[in-house]
């Protein structure tokens, strides 16, 4: 009985455990659910959702990030107003605030005739005030305006060259708008002209530090065109342009249309200028261009409302009238027509020629014939206006016969020489003939304007002009040592570096590679050499080959940035070209490198010259007369004999300390005297009179560039002299002769 009592006990104690318990946990998980929906809602209605909520029995555990501190209190303390702060346990955090970044810092600089003004933002290291006394010189009498904002940050990188460059820049453009950012220009200016607008451009790409990028808008006015000119051929080598001018866009268009389809091709432009004659140009041009091509050989020139219309030789007369008469009837009121049917040249009269040679040196030999010795020396006078005072050798002679107005063609002739780098002029009663190479995009144009006006639109001229874009100072292009320095300082701050003892070029340097192909991209034409250097660790042997492979790499990584290595060779030198101490790291990283080297000054390959539009080269007949007695050798230089002022045979040169007498030479200036003979080829055209034989008047003298001759790439062994030592220069006054007498 008794166990019974007791067994019924425990068990009656088991039941209430349990039924405890039961009771304990559910309330616990009420207690639980309630806290956590609780704690939730008060956080959703708070803004807080990135926390998240865990409940363990009466302990409430947040997680999450918060976007920043005070989110992060602010979740807390919306947590403990709905529980009780111990029962909280906080594993939350907030995300790590990044530094603030420093600002773009700009500056602009507007200067204008009213003075200077600075806006913008910029370091506290910028020197504020060295930069208000710079630019203060340059506003005048007007005021420099500082409206500039600094901020105590640390000066970016490219900050200080981008300013130093702005600044100067400024200084040379009087209207302009200059804004500087780290490591980038940007210029808006206007000039005066288009002569000045190109200066500009080109001495800001000259100027421009290899680091810093340069965005430039320069604007200049129209150029104003007087005689506004136009000048359009067709002969056997087909249809271009000489000159062209136009007054609007939408006239250019047409012009460009008609001459195409009369069988102009290539690159064709037109200068728009103003100065035109009549709001018709376009449509004057048009006609004529139009009136040309029917007729499929000639030339017309517009000088303002004048147009010369010249059939070619051989154009039948009837079918000339037709063209012309269609021409006459449909030309605007404005404009005046002269026509002409070239005939057929006669034979057998002598031609008097005068002739021009501009050397590559600069220096200009004067031949052929004046007609007085005031003329004389009005030629050699405006030849040094035009060339320098010690530039101008003169040879001429003296033929009172010669033709009306030759004087002018004479110096016209000279005028547009001076547009050549290195050429030759020559003058004959029907033809005017220019040719040489220039830097000059529209010096045939300009050519071709000024015959225009000097001589006007009726005068015979043939131009065989070659456009050179290394002589062009537009375009600022280096020299062969300039490209060396340029790359070999773009190669020692952007180092390209390579694997260990290895030529591979890791992926880390192509930046370095895309900078020196940039640098190359105007330095394709000269012949350079790509060397490698190693320091002196390792086998001599090892290092070579090393240094070979790693330069022939540097030559395989710029073909393949698009940039042409034809004119670049790869050599290694290994260790035997230290330029610092190999026993330390630092002596050792500088002399594993890359170097460029200048092969040849001379650019080759893309550099030469192109033709630009020439004039009618057989429009002219030119007379036959007895053959010269000059001899060409195999060479192809010719030996012919001198005259004096007086047309008289000069002796051959003589040393310069020699004193054969009276008729020697004069001392060769010292830097013609090297100068190498002038290559020719076979006379054509008006050939040159014998001057060892006959009487001074028998012939003509010889030119020294036949007409269609090569331009020579150097002068013959003539000697530069004062014009006072000239042997063309006019004699003294006889005593007792009088002005009358002369």
């Amino acid at each position: 009985m008794r166990a019974r009592i007791t067994a019924l006990t425990i068990a009656i104690f088991v039941l209430a455990l349990v039924a405890s318990a039961f009771v304990a946990g559910g309330s616990a998980t009420i207690i639980e659910q309630r806290s956590r929906k609780a704690v939730r809602l008060a956080l959703e209605a708070g803004g807080q959702s990135w926390v998240q909520v865990h409940t363990d029995g009466l302990l409430v555990n947040l997680v999450g990030t918060a976007p920043s501190e005070a989110e992060r209190f602010r979740a807390l303390t919306i947590v403990s107003s709905v529980v009780d702060s111990s029962r909280m346990v906080d594993s939350t955090d907030a995300e790590v605030v990044k530094p603030i970044a420093p600002p773009a810092f700009s500056l602009q600089l507007l200067r204008n005739d009213e003075g200077i003004s600075l806006i913008g933002l910029v370091p506290k290291g910028t020197d504020r005030e060295a930069l208000l006394k710079r630019l203060d010189p340059l506003a005048g009498e007007g005021n420099v305006t500082d409206m500039l904002e600094i901020a105590d940050y640390p000066v970016p990188a490219g900050w200080a060259q981008a300013l130093d460059f702005g600044l100067g820049t400024l200084e040379a453009l009087p209207r302009a708008k200059v804004s500087i950012d780290p490591g980038h220009v940007a210029v808006e200016a206007i000039t005066d002209s288009p002569e000045e607008k190109a200066r500009v451009e080109a001495n800001l790409k000259r100027e421009r530090p290899a680091d810093v990028r340069l965005d430039a808008k320069i604007a200049a006015p129209r150029p104003v065109i007087t005689p506004f000119t136009l000048r359009f051929l067709i002969d056997e080598d087909g249809a271009r342009f000489d000159a062209c001018s136009a007054d609007t866009v939408r006239a250019r268009t047409r012009i460009l249309a008609a001459a195409r389809l009369a069988g102009a091709k290539g690159d064709l432009d037109c200068t728009i200028g103003m100065g035109t004659p009549s709001p018709q140009w376009g449509d004057a041009v048009v006609q004529a261009l139009g009136a040309l091509k029917e007729l499929g050989a000639g030339t017309v020139t517009f000088s303002d409302a004048d147009i010369a219309f010249v059939a070619a030789e051989g154009t039948d007369p009837a079918r000339f009238d037709t063209v012309v008469g269609e021409l006459e009837s449909n030309l605007p009121e404005v404009f005046s027509l002269k026509a002409e049917l070239t005939k057929k040249a006669e034979t057998g009269d002598t031609v008097p020629v005068f002739s021009a040679l501009l050397r590559e040196d600069g220096h200009v030999v004067l031949r052929g014939r004046v007609a007085s010795e005031r003329a004389r020396a009005a030629v050699e006078s405006f030849a040094r206006a035009q060339f320098g005072a010690e530039a101008v050798y003169g040879a001429t002679r003296l033929d009172p016969e010669l033709p009306q107005g030759w004087p002018v063609r004479t110096l016209s002739a000279l005028e547009a020489l001076r547009l050549m780098h290195e050429g030759s002029v020559s003058v004959t009663p029907d033809l005017i003939r220019l040719t040489g190479i220039t830097g000059d995009r529209q010096a045939s144009d300009k050519a071709a304007r000024l015959f225009a006006q000097r001589l006007g639109e009726e005068a015979r001229i043939a131009l065989s002009v070659k456009y050179d874009k290394r002589l062009d100072e537009t375009l600022a292009l280096p020299d062969g040592p300039e490209c060396v320095r340029r790359l070999n300082a773009v190669l020692q701050g952007n180092k390209v570096t390579f694997e260990p003892a290895s030529a591979t070029i890791p992926e880390m340097a192509a930046p370095q590679l895309d900078a020196l192909a940039k640098a190359m991209k105007q330095c394709q034409d000269f012949r350079m050499e790509v060397a490698g250097h190693t320091d002196s660790q390792g086998s001599e042997e090892g290092n070579l080959r090393l240094s070979q492979d790693r330069a022939e790499a540097v030559l395989e990584a710029l073909h393949a940035r698009r940039v042409l290595t034809r004119n670049l060779v790869a050599k290694g030198y290994g260790e035997t070209q230290p330029i610092a101490d190999n026993d330390t790291e630092e002596g050792r990283e500088a002399n594993r490198r890359i170097e460029f080297v200048l092969l040849d000054a001379a650019p080759v390959g893309a550099d030469a010259p192109v033709d630009l539009p020439v004039s009618e080269k057989a429009l002219v007949p030119e007379p036959v007369e007895a053959a010269p007695e000059a001899v060409f050798d195999e060479s192809g230089f010719v030996d012919a004999p001198m005259e004096d002022a007086h047309g008289e045979p000069m002796p051959e040169p003589t040393d310069a300390g020699s004193d054969e007498g009276e008729g020697a030479m004069p001392p060769v200036a010292p830097d013609a005297a090297d100068a190498p003979p002038v290559p020719a080829a076979a006379p054509q055209g008006p050939a040159p009179e014998a001057t060892s034989a006959g009487p001074p008047d028998a012939g003509v003298t010889p030119d020294p560039t036949p007409p269609d001759a090569p331009v020579p790439a150097a002068a013959s062994e003539i000697p530069v002299l004062p014009g006072t030592e000239s042997p063309g220069h006019p004699k003294p006054r006889p005593d007792g002769l009088t002005p009358a007498q002369d």
